[in-house]
């Protein structure tokens, strides 16, 4: 994996900024739904969004459920393969190992990130353990809009806290 802490896409800095906006939507979206609030995009090779997906794990009793997952499946029916070379991802949250493998296998060219996972992102796990090929040319971006989605993870877990205790 190529990580490129203070770069942009090909898309540049702004549209990062337009395009992590959107999943932040998707996040808000999952928020609303009491799921943890985690959202992605997929973008293809020319700028366009392809595919959108928020976490619906407690919705749908499954660990599969996660935003990445739900958006590279949409991705690939939108276009009619798997294979989504070109296209990146947009997340709210650093990706776990599950779904940093699936963007792996799904060839993207890379992946933009607003926050880390200090609890499950993928590079808790040794980063060379997730080299699902022998190659790997996912390029990472981390930070964008990341006080953002601290910001709405943070009211999610008080507001879960703030139930729990009443």
């Amino acid at each position: 994996m190529i990580k490129n802490r203070k770069m942009a896409s090909p898309f540049g800095e702004e549209k990062d900024h337009f395009f992590m906006q959107k999943a932040l939507a998707q996040a808000q979206k999952a928020f609303d739904k009491d799921e943890v609030p985690i959202g992605a995009i997929v973008v293809d090779a020319l700028g366009n969004i392809i595919a959108r997906g928020h976490n619906l794990v407690e919705k749908r009793d499954t660990q599969l459920a996660h935003a990445e997952a739900i958006a590279l499946e949409r991705a690939g029916k939108k276009i009619g393969d798997w294979r989504l070379e070109g296209c990146w991802i947009y997340v709210t949250l650093e990706p776990c190992s599950m779904c940093m493998s699936l963007i792996e296998l799904s060839r993207l060219h890379g992946v933009v990130f607003g926050a880390h996972s200090p609890l499950f992102g993928y590079r808790l796990d040794k980063e060379l353990s997730l080299r699902v090929y022998k190659k790997s040319a996912v390029r990472v971006i981390e930070g964008v809009c990341a006080e953002e989605t601290i910001h709405l993870l943070k009211q999610f877990f008080k507001d879960k806290r703030k139930k729990k205790s009443e």
